[in-house]
């Protein structure tokens, strides 16, 4: 596994000193968060600013493998092109290198369809998307939410009903620790090699508080990485943390160093 950083965490800057920070305090690889992502296309032609970003966080040794599409698009929002909203925004990821795309599920909640329902509409769009990626080295990794794809066996269904090698699961920890099934190790375990990508972070399990590990929060750190470890995942340890970026840069830097012995603790 390679230590990870979600660009969110310097949200104040923009993308390129974003990068700049992560690699004054020896980070390699980032996620890159929605809101630079969406600085990026305000930017331009997806493929010519993903590009000309790929060239310049190589230049400064840092691997943005990992990528969060458009937050809070809503999959099956018909009065908007959201299909042709994302293919724009995997342009982007596909430019700068990005192999990891986190997506989330539209959770519909003001509808009153069923949820046999929601989830028809949701792979319907996502059977567009990765049609488009297809042959590609891209894969839109679902995250886990608390109304849809709670836990790997939601996720899976929509893997096995899109039936495309572009389309895998991004754990959230703090997410799945807010719903019924806490268990972090089941969830590994049954994602298996369809766990493409995830957002490490810990909360108290009453709201999504994106704390770092061994802190106040409930999350059983030490099982994820065991777990991690179990399957063979090799992707990115990302974490994904706004909660700890409330100060000053200098600050945020000496976390980001704590965060470094930690992960080598954990991994040892």
């Amino acid at each position: 596994m390679k230590l990870s950083m979600w660009s969110s965490y310097y949200m104040d800057l923009s993308p390129e000193d974003a990068i700049l920070e992560l690699e004054r305090n020896g980070y390699s690889y980032c996620e890159l968060s929605d809101e630079h992502a969406a600085v990026l296309l305000s930017r331009g032609d997806a493929r010519t600013v993903g590009t000309e970003f790929k060239k310049f966080c190589q230049a400064h040794n840092v691997n943005v493998l990992q990528g969060h599409l458009y937050l809070t698009i809503r999959l099956c929002n018909e009065t908007m092109p959201v299909v042709e909203i994302l293919k724009n925004w995997l342009d982007l990821f596909s430019a700068i290198g990005i192999k990891a795309a986190v997506l989330h599920c539209d959770e519909m909640p003001e509808s009153n369809i069923s949820f046999h329902e929601k989830r028809e509409k949701n792979a319907a769009v996502l059977r567009q998307l990765t049609e488009y990626l297809k042959g590609s080295d891209l894969t839109i990794c679902l995250e886990n939410l608390p109304r849809m794809g709670k836990n790997a066996g939601e996720l899976l269904w929509f893997i096995n009903q899109v039936g495309s090698d572009n389309l895998g699961i991004c754990l959230d920890t703090g997410h799945l620790n807010l719903t019924e099934f806490r268990d972090q190790r089941a969830f590994i375990k049954e994602a298996g090699e369809h766990l493409k990508a995830l957002h490490i972070a810990d909360n108290e399990g009453e709201c999504d508080q994106h704390m770092m590990p061994f802190g106040r929060g409930s999350v059983d750190i030490e099982t994820v990485v065991s777990a991690l470890n179990e399957i063979g995942y090799d992707g990115l340890f990302n974490l994904e943390i706004p909660g700890e970026r409330n100060c000053p840069l200098e600050v945020r830097g000496y976390k980001l160093q704590y965060i470094k012995q930690v992960f080598n603790y954990l991994t040892k």
